[in-house]
């Protein structure tokens, strides 16, 4: 009896060890993310969120089709023993307190070794805001108001180019487009959302305009969530533009054209910078009448044909929810990817660890699905590898119209009155 009590006991602690390994092998990286699940962001934060979710599970699961993504073999961080990634998420509802709140929160009590998100700009401000304080490293993805880098921050890196870079390439656009085509751009409208993003985008595109001959007839903002933008656009029909630049977020993007067809408004252009315009909401709402937009993009799907890693992993994200990647969910699947890789080149969970290897980290461009040469942060912590494209809507898809050299299609400009579409 004895001795079988001492086997038993043996065996025991044979299980306890092996259960000890199995847990720590299997231990858990908690990362935070915060973005808008409810709300009137809830269609591009629903999107974003199931982005994140295909990335936890290829650095997790693997996915072997991918070959040439980082973590594609599975088994999860490998220098951190196969340790798995643990999304928890935060809904911040387009709101900055709430945002500030809800990082607060997942530091504090969830014990996140970093945070993600925040799509609205101004979200991301106060969010990260909190990180810094908490030194919790904050990757953010989407967000483009240029000051976000501005702030001398030590634990904010940026994946995705500003809106700097985008407004300079608007006017490098008009510039090569009247070269090419000789279609000659100067009477311009900015229509944008007072938030940060608008509000910034609108400094920028003006004094932009300035700078480059270009006419600004009306500089139009209008308050988020508005329920109607009537007043609005007769105020920028009254100016005559030939190009409208709009920011907006979705409900807003879609309000508008409806608006505007309703008015009869029918500009050479609207030139959008993405947000609102490249959810798929906004052609799955408007149909027909989302035609011929163009909008600035950081990805576009037309591009598998240059990298086929685009494709291939477009075709995994549609089927498993049936809608492909956009802009934003492609450059959030991206920017968890470099945090994982992050994490596991700094084989700790060290805040501090993560935000070296962060500081130092440089990825191929070619790992990537962005049509960027890579991703390497400077001093600020903004990406200097990101470029901008621009699509055009044609035929209910896009299509990539700029940079010529990447055109998969000409551009179809004016934009056909209301009255003379099909």
């Amino acid at each position: 009896m004895m001795f079988k009590a001492i086997i038993s006991k043996v065996a025991m602690a044979g299980v306890a060890v092996c259960f000890s390994m199995s847990a720590y092998a299997q231990q858990e990286v908690r990362i935070g993310v915060i973005y808008p699940l409810s709300g009137p962001g809830a269609s591009a934060g629903g999107e974003m969120k199931k982005a994140l979710e295909m990335a936890a599970d290829i650095v997790n699961n693997g996915a072997p089709s991918l070959q040439g993504l980082p973590f594609a073999a599975g088994g999860g961080l490998p220098k951190l023993k196969g340790a798995k990634i643990k999304l928890v998420f935060g809904d911040h509802q387009g709101n900055p307190q709430v945002g500030a709140t809800e990082a607060e929160r997942l530091i504090t009590q969830e014990k996140v070794v970093a945070l993600l998100g925040a799509y609205n700009s101004n979200v991301t401000q106060t969010a990260s805001q909190v990180a810094e304080r908490y030194k919790i490293p904050f990757v953010n993805p989407e967000s483009s108001s240029a000051s976000l880098t501005q702030r001398g921050f030590k634990w904010f890196f940026r994946t995705t180019p500003h809106d700097d870079l985008f407004v300079h390439n608007f006017f490098q656009f008009f510039k090569e487009l009247e070269a090419k085509r000789g279609i000659k751009t100067r009477q311009l409208a900015l229509f944008n959302e007072n938030t940060q993003w608008g509000n910034e985008t609108t400094k920028l595109e003006t004094k932009l305009a300035q700078e480059q001959g270009y006419n600004i007839v009306k500089a139009v903002s209008y308050p988020q969530k508005s329920t109607q933008l009537t007043s609005e656009v007769q105020l920028m029909k009254s100016g005559n533009p030939q190009v409208v630049m709009q920011s907006s977020y979705t409900g807003d993007a879609i309000m508008s054209m409806k608006t505007y067809k309703e008015l009869g408004f029918s500009p050479d252009m609207i030139l959008a910078n993405n947000s609102g315009f490249t959810d798929t909401e906004f052609i799955k709402t408007l149909g027909k009448d989302a035609e011929f937009i163009i909008t600035r993009e950081v990805w576009s799907l037309d591009l598998a044909k240059s990298n086929p890693l685009i494709g291939q992993v477009n075709d995994l994200f549609f089927s498993r929810n049936k809608i492909n990647f956009t802009g934003n969910s492609s450059r959030t699947f991206t920017g968890l990817l470099t945090l994982a890789q992050a994490i596991n080149e700094a084989a700790s969970t060290e805040p501090e660890a993560i935000r070296k290897s962060l500081s130092a980290i440089n990825i191929d461009g070619k790992q990537t699905i962005m049509p960027w040469k890579g991703i390497k942060f400077d001093a600020t912590g903004q990406n200097i590898y990101g470029a901008g494209i621009l699509v055009q809507v044609i035929d209910g898809k896009y299509h990539t119209i700029w940079p010529f050299d990447l055109a998969t299609r000409p551009v179809v400009w004016p934009m056909p009155k209301w009255d003379q579409r099909k």
